[in-house]
Parts: structure tokens; sequence; C-alpha cells
């Protein structure tokens, strides 16, 4: 696959169905949504809150982006150098849009890439952090496919497994620098076994759920490339009241406190 990079252009059009959405709710950055193609989930917002980033220098590698929406959330919190890899040639044309909606476009760098094949256009263990919300699902069998080929590639293991997500990492982040994922909890014995066979030793894991007394419906982990066995298991955080309202752990994520 050629691997094309934004280019700045601030006129900012929307295709079929797009819209443009507030990023979060307390403030005026923005980005382009699709119903039919992509729009990103509370997951993502949970990783961009987990995730640790430099403050003011460094360089920060996004797999699996989408529109985008993680480069931009982590925008809000580092002034580091942020690259993120779409392979869905849709997706990053909306990503870049958004970028550029966003005025971005000196710290957010987005590529049309496959994560296998990165190499040498981004060079190896040269990030601090690396991120990724990956394709949660294995690949179902075509006739199990959904209609919308863009969903299918977002859900599932289609262009790339966990594994192929957790070797890119390790090869693009640098010694002692830091890789955070967002999952499900039925894979978190794989991420865990993955971390290791790669050379991430897992530091943070923090499950999610729904509500008090509901199972979890997701994990965020952190590792650190070559680091120290000692794994920290943080308390659960916890999306909905029993009233149905957000906690106030979810509304610092939702509002970007």
């Amino acid at each position: 696959m050629k691997m094309k990079r934004n280019e700045v252009d601030h006129v900012v059009q929307l295709v079929g169905d797009e819209r443009i959405d507030y990023l979060l709710t307390n403030e005026e950055m923005k980005i382009i949504q699709s119903p039919t193609v992509f729009s990103f989930s509370l997951d993502a917002l949970l990783l961009a809150y987990f995730t640790y980033v430099p403050i003011r220098r460094g360089k920060i590698l996004d797999l699996c982006s989408g529109n985008g929406v993680i480069p931009l959330l982590l925008s809000r919190r580092s002034q580091a150098h942020i690259t993120g890899v779409e392979i869905q040639e849709r997706l990053w044309d909306m990503a870049c849009r958004s970028v550029q909606m966003n005025d971005k476009h000196e710290q957010i760098e987005m590529m049309h890439a496959d994560l296998k094949e990165l190499q040498p256009a981004i060079g190896h263990s040269s990030f601090d952090v690396v991120t990724c919300n990956p394709p949660y699902f294995k690949s179902p069998k075509a006739t199990e496919h959904n209609d919308n080929v863009h969903l299918t590639i977002a859900r599932h293991e289609v262009y790339c497994t966990l594994e192929d997500v957790i070797k890119a990492c390790k090869l693009h982040v640098r010694p002692g620098g830091k890789v955070a994922l967002v999952h499900r909890p039925e894979r978190f014995v794989d991420l865990i076994v993955l971390f290791r066979k790669y050379g991430i030793e897992p530091k943070r894991v923090q499950f999610v759920y729904s509500k008090q007394g509901r199972e979890a419906n997701a994990v965020l982990i952190e590792g650190t490339r070559d680091g120290k066995v000692g794994m920290h298991m943080l308390p659960p955080l916890y999306i909905y009241q029993e009233d149905g309202t957000y906690t106030k752990e979810a509304e610092d994520i939702i509002h970007g406190a």
C-alpha cells in the first residue's frame, strides 16, 4: 500500500452523510463523523484519558486511528508531535479534514498506511508513546461480514490481528516508552501474553463497567517496553450511577475535564 500523508487545506468539505460534532461537550474542538462510515465511541475517550502522554515534547503514535479522534484528544493534553495511522482511505480522509478544521496540522500528521508496513517510513524505536483502539473481534467468515465494509474493517480483525497490533507497538516505541490499548475484557489474557511476548511489560490496568454489579465491558492496559515487572491494578471505572446519570469520573472524561 502506498502511504499518504495529510496536506494543509483549510477549506473543509463534508462528503455524503458526514456531519460535524463537538469532540467533547465542554470545548470548541470538532470532528467529522458519519453514521455509515465511522463515529467514535466512548472507548476512544477512555483510552485518551487513561494514556500517559509527555506534556511539552516527544513523539506519539496512534494506530488504527479511524477518524482521528485519539490524536485530536491527545493534542489537548500534550504538545508532542502526533502521528496517526489509518488503513481505510475514507476514514483517513475524514481524519485529515478534522485535523485541518481544528488547525492542528502542525502537531498532528495522519498517514494512510498499513500498520504492518510502517517500517521504514517512520523508523523503529522512535516514539515515546504508542496508542491503539484496535478492531476487537476476530474476523468472521465472509458470509458473516457486515454489509458495511467500513464497519467490518473497524470492528473485526480483517487487516490486522491483535498480535499484529502489539508487534507494531513494540517495533515503533522506544525502549522505556509506553504502549496503551483499550480492548474487551475477554481478550485480557491475550493482551498480557502478547505484551510479554513482545517485551512490553504490563504496568497499569483498569477495568471499565457500565454500572456497579455488572460485568466489565472494557479494559485499559498500559505497558512499558523493556520495563521491570510490577503491574498496578487501578480501581474500577464505572460509567453510570444507579439512576442512569454519569458518575463523576465519567463526567470528567466526557466533558474533557
